[in-house]
């Protein structure tokens, strides 16, 4: 019988967070694609060696508390002297003035439990017959009409512990987080908040970077509103199997990669930087010159396993689109998973 190409993220359970990144990165540029055998034999090489020595993996990783936020492994520690050294790579207009700077999160601290509210004994239990019950996968349960987004039962599947999160359900999450903000704009920031298609659409081409391909979406009178005024941008991004964060946060001037593994990409910021003086010379008649902008790097919650990436990045974008510190940890993805197929089900991010 032929053998099937999609990827069990089961596979990747033993494998520490970093030692995920690696095999992601050099291994397979898509779920399908087999990994080369010395990338393997490297993958089993370094799982050996880590579990060989600290419980996290190495004397370079240290657990640590800030305050405000949950356990979270630091993996930026000392690294921004070495960004500085080899800044050039970021390649980001003149980057003689680039400012790389590590600081903390003093995002406004704000009561949370609404964002760990229990759901109801009903929500609960329409939840877990959506997500383990079998029959009729095909069966459209949610349609939202302004994005024309359809979700059937196999799609929200996705949200099941240890489920790879799809476009359906992250693109209808975004929609119901900017109709959140449309709602309540005195009590959310205003954002925008791109697709999982845009960044891929933009970075494109044979140099890699193709503004036409995207200048249509962002018209005022498809958006109702410009870029030019929105606090922040989230941009969400796809690499290869795993899915990241980047932000641009126009009232700060400054530029942000969250990746839940502990990497960064100076490549996407690079394009992020091209396009946003594009943006506003085409939109607004505005030049700006964005090699004054800092890229930011914060210390945030990190993911333990090889399939809750995509939770890890829309709870980035919740979180920092209400203006909050990211004041989660590994230990609420189950839940998280189950609120937000909640709303998803009813059509309202709360």
């Amino acid at each position: 019988p032929r053998r099937s190409s999609v990827v069990d993220p089961s596979r990747f359970l033993a494998l520490r967070p970093f030692v995920l990144r690696y095999l992601l990165a050099a291994g397979a540029s898509a779920p399908c694609r087999r990994r080369k055998a010395s990338v393997i034999d490297m993958g089993h090489l370094l799982s050996r060696l880590l579990r060989e020595s600290t419980g996290e993996g190495g004397s370079r990783v240290r657990k640590r508390r800030d305050k405000g936020l949950r356990e979270v492994i630091d993996l930026t520690a000392n690294r921004v002297q070495a960004d500085k050294a080899n800044a050039a790579r970021w390649g980001i207009g003149d980057v003689s003035s680039i400012t790389l700077e590590e600081v903390p999160d003093d995002s406004p601290k704000e009561d949370l439990s609404e964002l760990f509210a229990p759901l109801t004994n009903e929500e609960e239990s329409e939840v877990n017959n959506l997500l383990n019950g079998s029959a009729h996968s095909k069966k459209i349960i949610v349609l939202h009409k302004p994005s024309n987004i359809e979700i059937t039962k196999e799609k929200l599947w996705c949200l099941r512990p240890r489920g790879w999160l799809n476009n359906e359900v992250i693109n209808l999450y975004l929609e119901l987080l900017k109709e959140r903000a449309e709602r309540e704009p005195k009590r959310f920031l205003k954002c925008h908040f791109f697709n999982t298609f845009f960044y891929t659409k933009l970075a494109c081409g044979k140099t890699g970077y193709d503004y036409q391909s995207v200048r249509r979406w962002t018209t005022p009178n498809k958006l109702g509103y410009r870029l030019a005024d929105c606090e922040k941008i989230f941009i969400p991004v796809h690499r290869d199997v795993h899915w990241c964060l980047a932000i641009i946060d126009m009232k700060e001037e400054t530029f942000h990669y969250l990746d839940s593994l502990g990497g960064k990409d100076s490549g996407v910021l690079r394009i992020l930087a091209r396009y946003i003086m594009d943006e506003l010379k085409d939109k607004n008649n505005i030049e700006i010159d964005t090699s004054s902008w800092r890229v930011v790097s914060v210390h945030i919650p990190l993911q333990h396993n090889g399939w809750d990436c995509g939770m890890f990045m829309l709870k980035f974008i919740d979180f920092y689109s209400r203006g909050l510190i990211l004041s989660f940890s590994q230990e609420h993805m189950e839940y998280f998973r189950m609120r937000t197929a909640k709303e998803i089900l009813r059509l309202r991010a709360d």
